[in-house]
């Protein structure tokens, strides 16, 4: 697979495509403050850790590629739908980085938030590069 970054991808997504993107992220913060203010910032943590904008991206890359491919001339609805299983798999596997980034901050942040911050975004970069590389096998 070959990682690109497309401008024109930019252009399909409508303004109220991110308004939705924006929504969700505000309303998942809002819903993790007030757990964390009923339940304590520990379990509050875990719910802010959640990859908000995901379930809207995840919709809207399932919409996008289901369009191109079906004015294309081809069935896009199954097209759609790996599309969007591919971009949860790689949200899984960036949730794996993110977990260990919040391991090696909870370790070290007493000592310095500094050595915090530079380590766990070490272990998340080789977490999230060894996941990466590993994926074929992953299934």
């Amino acid at each position: 697979m070959i990682i690109r970054f497309k401008v024109d991808a930019l252009r399909e997504t409508r303004w109220y495509e991110y308004l939705i993107r924006f929504v969700l992220g505000g309303c998942m913060t809002v819903a993790a403050g007030l757990i964390a203010s009923r339940f304590g910032p520990v379990i509050g943590g875990l719910f802010l850790a959640f990859p908000a904008i995901f379930p809207a991206s995840a919709t809207l890359v399932e919409k996008h590629v289901r369009e191109r491919k079906e004015r294309a001339g081809l069935r896009g609805s199954k097209r759609g739908k790996d599309a969007a299983a591919l971009d949860a798999k790689g949200a899984t596997l960036g949730s794996l980085g993110l977990a260990g980034f919040a391991c090696m901050v909870w370790l070290l942040i007493e000592r310095s938030s500094v050595l915090a911050l530079v380590g766990g975004t070490l272990v998340w970069l080789v977490i999230a590069t060894g996941a990466w590389l590993a994926r074929p096998r992953l299934g």
